[in-house]
């Protein structure tokens, strides 16, 4: 039995300046840079998500223009990254033909294309009643834009009332700093925000604002359709959201530092088996913010570190199952990425100061303090100095039992190639930034790490970060290629980040020591 969720009429839209159903522009955002940063999460895995890196760049003002942008690349897989700037609406977005698109009137059509950046600069990018619709795509990166007051039904509609959604085969898709808002339910025809359906895999949602809406979003679309899963949600604001927070149907997906301000009816929806690790998100003034609602097939949730301040929990039911109370883990979540987590007390304050598409794509330190640059991008504590020292030792790199991943590779390069003990060989990620690990079957103390360039790149890794890819802990930031000192950590696997290049980085040799 399914009970239909309440809707609202939205006070706060107009005290937010937010567009009403009138269809009133919002205020641009303020300047801003292009893209900044790397993915995070499961946007991270199957080969990471570099979106248009290493493409051509160009300008566009219009829906019609970012079109066109697609439709001129050489092929529909040619890397290319779109600065928008403006507002993008029905009047200026044309569908565009082409051998390397597939667009349509009335929405952003990212359909049957891969290796593309949509990033808002300048004064900054609004899609105002027009949705960003990804479909059989992969390698995407929405980044430092507003999509508001999308409808399903009245006028104009566009996207199926969906402000992104993404649906039929899409993978790997980071989107982040961005603010999709609606101006009220169903009933006033808005739907989801931000919806994941039919097979759509390794997604991030990151440092992106969430406002005024009868549905946040879901990952899948009905309980035959439980494919699409691994999606992160991280450093995001839900705020006077009735449901859908997201919903899950079926998937495994990972919720963590996120603020979740006056969720009316229920939070995160947990069913159809569906998985969700649930760490150190603060949830306040909101009911039901976990568990299964709504149904009786049941989902699964682990939780560790949240801070519920003010929730209301229904009693049990038939089709009413809420994690409190006192929410206890019902499910163990294997997460295979590196992350750091600020403590849930800090959440609302680091939220509020990062997330959304005008905030100078600022992002937390992992401590609670905003940073910009990201410190993906440029190390979070006083860089070091690769020694020029021979490490002593053994490299356990090459210890029988030893492997190898990472996050992407460029054509010819393999990660297996950093632990094969030969300067011939390298691993070079596919943009300038990436990751490449070694890891062990049993745990392994490991106190130093020696990176070796291959020859004709030397010079070429900036800064990076080594982590502890059990924990996602930072063992050390610095830049450049030598040997790295730390204190001893036991451990399976270490990774290497590349976080800035000034070329393409080729790494011959990760070794590491006891």
């Amino acid at each position: 039995m399914r009970r239909r969720v309440a809707r609202k009429i939205y006070a706060a839209t107009a005290a937010m300046g937010v567009a009403a159903a009138t269809g009133a522009i919002l205020s641009m955002p303020s300047a801003s840079a292009a893209v900044t940063g790397s993915a995070s999460g499961y946007a991270t895995q199957n080969g990471g998500t570099t979106g248009g890196a290493g493409g051509a760049t160009v300008r566009a003002t219009t829906g019609t223009q970012i079109h066109e942008a697609l439709c001129d690349r050489a092929a529909s897989d040619t890397p290319i990254t779109i600065e928008v700037e403006g507002t993008i609406n029905h009047a200026n977005t044309a569908k565009v033909s082409g051998d390397s698109c597939n667009t349509a009137a009335g929405v952003i059509e990212l359909k049957q294309i891969s290796n593309v950046t949509l990033v808002g600069v300048g004064s900054g990018a609004v899609f105002d009643q027009l949705g960003i619709h990804v479909r059989e795509s992969s390698n995407v990166i929405i980044q430092n834009v507003t999509v508001q007051n999308v409808k399903k039904s009245g006028s104009p509609t566009s996207n199926g009332g969906d402000a992104i959604g993404m649906e039929s085969d899409v993978h790997n898709v980071w989107v982040d700093h961005v603010d999709l808002i609606a101006s009220g339910g169903e009933s006033d025809g808005y739907d989801g925000l931000f919806d994941l359906k039919a097979n759509t895999r390794y997604v991030t949602l990151s440092y992106s604002t969430l406002r005024n809406s009868g549905r946040g979003g879901l990952i899948n679309s009905s309980d035959s359709d439980i494919d699409s899963s691994f999606v992160t949600f991280h450093h995001n604001l839900y705020e006077n959201i009735d449901s859908r927070a997201p919903l899950l149907r079926g998937g495994t997906a990972h919720m963590y530092n996120n603020y979740y301000v006056s969720l009316n009816e229920s939070g995160i929806n947990s069913r159809v088996g569906a998985k969700a690790k649930v760490d150190n998100n603060y949830f306040k003034d909101s009911k039901d913010v976990l568990g299964t609602f709504y149904t009786d097939l049941a989902g699964y949730w682990q939780v560790s570190g949240n801070i519920f301040d003010n929730v209301t929990w229904s009693s049990p039911g038939d089709d009413t199952n809420p994690a409190g109370p006192a929410p206890v883990s019902n499910t163990t979540v294997s997460i295979p990425y590196a992350y750091t987590l600020d403590t849930a007390s800090c959440v609302p304050d680091v939220v509020t100061r990062t997330a959304g598409a005008d905030t100078g794509l600022k992002v937390s330190d992992g401590n609670c303090s905003p940073q910009s640059p990201d410190p993906t991008t440029t190390p979070t504590a006083s860089p070091t100095t690769p020694e020029p020292t021979e490490p002593a030792g053994a490299n356990l790199s090459l210890n029988a039992g030893a492997g190898a991943d990472g996050t992407s590779k460029a054509s010819g390069t393999s990660y297996g190639n950093v632990r094969d003990g030969d300067l011939g060989t390298s691993w070079s990620p596919s943009g300038t930034t990436g990751a490449v690990s070694v890891k062990w079957g049993s745990a392994t103390t490991v106190s130093s790490a020696r990176i070796r360039e291959a020859a004709g790149a030397t010079g070429a890794i900036g800064t990076w970060r080594l982590l502890n890819a059990d924990t996602g802990a930072v063992l050390k930031t610095g830049s450049g290629a030598g040997t790295i000192s730390f204190t001893a950590t036991s451990l399976k696997k270490i990774t290497f980040e590349i976080t800035g290049a000034t070329g393409t980085p080729k790494v011959a040799e990760f070794e590491t020591y006891a």
